[in-house]
């Protein structure tokens, strides 16, 4: 069941008293992947008139104090550079907060700090996705398909193209109980390992979705975040004949729903915080 109380999204209430209500002993932490989508230009609820931008409106929310003081912590930021699939909403930024525990995330909302800093996310954001995720084992590659070092890739990263993540939000198709990845998707991700291997990819992270706590009543089942050496590194898995088919054959029929952005990183401490 779903409430449209912020202006940016609607808030599952029934994830919200999850959060809030799971036991001490059950109880633990949490990464809230955030997508942002901001305002050309800040919209306060107050009618104050202003020229600062949407981002700049976050910039000002920046709630760093009340995510330290419930010991939260940003583990990754960064730029959408590109957005290659998804609906009409084209993201901005990328976020993921680590909270020590679900009960935490809800405890911060109702700090008097936090909420006099929340006018500014609500004047600048005009969407947003905040997904609460469990970490994910990623398929190791066998011994011989070790990531190779980025000095010894066909393009390394320069000073014009650095390093990137690509970022997947994933609802599949049909999901047995029990069942994190279906058959179809995992059978790309053993084509796929080998050719992105070839170009020094590395996994800081997948998660799987335990609800989302804002969103637009979509429902979603993973996110993954690979890295990538340079944008042309990406770009040259993407166009690799023997990926593109196993992407036609089994991928295409797992997936039901995508965003899938290239993001350049900020902050990337994703496979420390797990």
């Amino acid at each position: 069941m779903t409430s449209s109380a912020p202006r940016y999204g609607l808030v599952d209430r029934e994830y919200g008293i999850q959060l809030a209500t799971t036991s001490p002993a059950d109880d633990g932490p949490v990464w809230m992947v955030n997508l942002m989508k901001y305002r050309e230009v800040a919209d306060y609820v107050d009618g104050r008139k202003t020229t600062i931008s949407g981002q700049a409106a976050d910039d000002l929310y920046s709630p760093i104090d009340s995510l330290t003081a419930v010991g939260a912590e940003i583990v990754f930021l960064g730029d959408v550079d590109q957005q290659l699939l998804g609906d009409n909403t084209v993201w901005d930024r990328i976020a993921v907060v680590k909270y020590p525990t679900r009960k935490s995330f809800i405890d911060m909302q109702s700090r008097p700090q936090f909420q006099e800093s929340h006018k500014h996310k609500e004047a600048g954001m005009q969407k947003t996705f905040v997904i609460g995720c469990q970490p994910l084992q990623a398929p190791e590659l066998p011994p011989d398909l070790e990531p190779l070092d980025w000095a010894d890739v066909p393009y390394p990263p320069t000073k014009d193209d650095g390093p990137v993540v690509v970022m997947h939000v994933l609802r599949f198709e049909d999901v047995d109980a029990g069942v994190q990845t279906p058959a179809h998707l995992e059978a790309y991700q053993s084509t796929a390992a080998v050719v992105a291997s070839k170009h020094g990819v590395r996994t800081p992270a997948w998660f799987t979705v335990e609800g989302t706590i804002i969103g637009d009543g979509r429902d979603w089942h993973q996110v993954r975040f690979n890295q990538f050496p340079s944008k042309a590194a990406f770009m040259a898995v993407v166009a690799d004949p023997t990926r593109l088919k196993a992407q036609h054959d089994h991928r295409e029929a797992a997936i039901a729903d995508t965003y899938t952005m290239i993001v350049r990183p900020k902050i990337i401490q994703l496979r420390e915080s797990l």
